[in-house]
């Protein structure tokens, strides 16, 4: 039998003081650091304001010089080496630049100015420097408004700001609606109250770092997925929480595999994603088919929604996926994922594509 240790008063008393004492430490930890996150916070809204600030004394400065063109130059260059004798670096010609087109972006807001007496505007702690370098790319007014509401909304930092404006999320989103519709996703961002307002296509994979190839085999797909399991589900979008891989599913002793399931936490309802390395066949439709009605039968509880099935393919033909689905065609979808970042010129022929078709089925019914 092993020995019995026998703790005296004081080693009591110690052990407790040592927990309580760490329990402290804990707590005052988390005070100092919350407090220098909204310090650092404070400081980068600061610096924003005072970036527009310093902005529009360089576009003022340069309006009234005789010869814009080369004055400009000469002035970035002055400011330049004056500041960094100054401050140190962080003022480069570059910077100033950016911190000049940032003004130029925003000149519709006003900032508060102790000697202009101007009114305050309120930025946002979410949207730092890193944010708005990166929203400046964006001409359009209404797809800036959407990355700068999405990226409130979701907390994105710089790098995944960049990432959507580059694999052109607004354009992928903006596709199917009117004029009304692209309004509101300009305005308030992505808005999820039905199935098909949480899909997206293409799905744009390029984190995978896989050639575009046909004859790449699914499961190294799949593995590239999981591997890349957080990138994925920024590329799938808000509300989706990774459930299992290869869920097996058994019908009267034949075993299925569904290659990923996901839940939606804002439609509450499971989503099967299935994997093909080629374009969509009927066979694909019946049997995300299947794995949707066994999902809504037999795992699908009174509090889920109906569940959602979705085939990732490399091409798709939308009247085999209209006759082929029929009434289901509100739960099962399917969308092309392409390895690369697209271009507008890409989606804008991806879009008259989808238009002559639903014109041309128009025509057959």
């Amino acid at each position: 039998m092993p020995k019995k240790i026998v703790l005296n008063k004081t080693q009591e008393i110690t052990g407790q003081n040592s927990k309580r004492i760490v329990s402290l430490y804990n707590r005052i930890s988390e005070h100092i650091d919350r407090a220098r996150q909204n310090i650092q916070r404070s400081i980068d809204t600061e610096m924003v304001k005072a970036y527009w600030l310093i902005g529009r004394e360089i576009v003022e400065e340069e309006q009234n010089g005789k010869k814009r063109a080369k004055y400009g130059t000469f002035l970035l260059q002055e400011l330049s080496e004056r500041l960094t004798l100054k401050y140190g670096r962080g003022f480069g010609i570059s910077t100033l630049r950016d911190i000049r087109q940032f003004y130029l972006s925003y000149s519709d807001i006003s900032i508060h100015h102790a000697v202009r007496g101007e009114s305050e505007i309120e930025l946002s702690h979410n949207l730092g420097w890193v944010h708005y370098r990166a929203l400046m790319r964006v001409h359009r007014p209404e797809a800036r408004r959407f990355y700068e509401v999405e990226t409130e909304k979701n907390h994105w930092s710089g790098r995944a700001l960049e990432r959507q404006i580059d694999s052109l999320l607004f354009d992928r989103l903006a596709k199917s609606r009117d004029k009304k519709g692209l309004m509101k996703l300009a305005c308030k961002g992505q808005e999820i109250n039905k199935p098909e307002d949480a899909i997206k296509e293409p799905l744009i994979l390029e984190f995978l770092g896989l050639p575009e190839s046909h004859r790449l085999v699914e499961s190294k797909l799949e593995e590239a997925i999981i591997n890349n399991l957080q990138n994925f589900l920024l590329e799938l979008g808000k509300g989706f929480a990774f459930v299992a891989r290869q869920k097996r599913l058994t019908l009267d002793g034949d075993h299925f595999y569904a290659d990923l399931i996901f839940y939606h936490v804002i439609l509450k309802c499971y989503v099967i994603i299935d994997i093909k390395s080629r374009k969509l066949s009927h066979a694909d439709l019946g049997q995300i088919q299947l794995y949707v009605n066994y999902f809504d039968q037999k795992i699908r509880t009174e509090n889920d929604n109906p569940t959602i099935g979705l085939i990732l393919c490399t091409k798709k033909n939308d009247a085999t996926v209209k006759y082929t689905l029929g009434d289901k065609a509100k739960q099962i979808f399917a969308s092309k994922y392409q390895f690369h970042l697209p271009t507008e010129a890409e989606l804008e022929a991806e879009l008259k594509r989808e238009i002559n078709e639903i014109q041309n089925q128009l025509k057959e019914d």
